[in-house]
């Protein structure tokens, strides 16, 4: 009778291979979309842009949850810290599209 590891040493068992092999086929699906939507061409180049930026986005997404293992307990102030570098971007950006069109 053969007891797991994990049942023995009182550790909860974590799916952690299994998310990192899914998380490693999501973004290079994702990779290999933004490839063939690029290479293909046909589509204006705006929608092109937006929707590889939405691809990035989504890839970013993936590789904090799983890779960086943001999802986990905690994490929050990692979390907190890079929900605020993103608001001084967006704020840099918006600020620098401002500045361009009105001035």
């Amino acid at each position: 009778m053969s007891i797991e590891p994990s049942a023995r040493s009182g550790r909860k068992r974590t799916d952690g291979a299994k998310n990192h092999y899914l998380s490693f086929m999501v973004s290079i699906l994702l990779t290999m979309l933004a490839f063939a939507i690029t290479i293909n061409g046909g589509m204006s180049k705006q929608f092109l842009y937006m929707f590889l930026i939405l691809l990035a986005i989504v890839q970013v997404i993936f590789q904090l949850s799983y890779w960086m293992h943001m999802k986990e307990r905690g994490h929050i102030y990692p979390i907190i810290g890079l929900a605020f570098g993103a608001f001084v971007v967006l704020g840099g950006v918006l600020s620098a599209i401002y500045w361009m069109w009105w001035n």
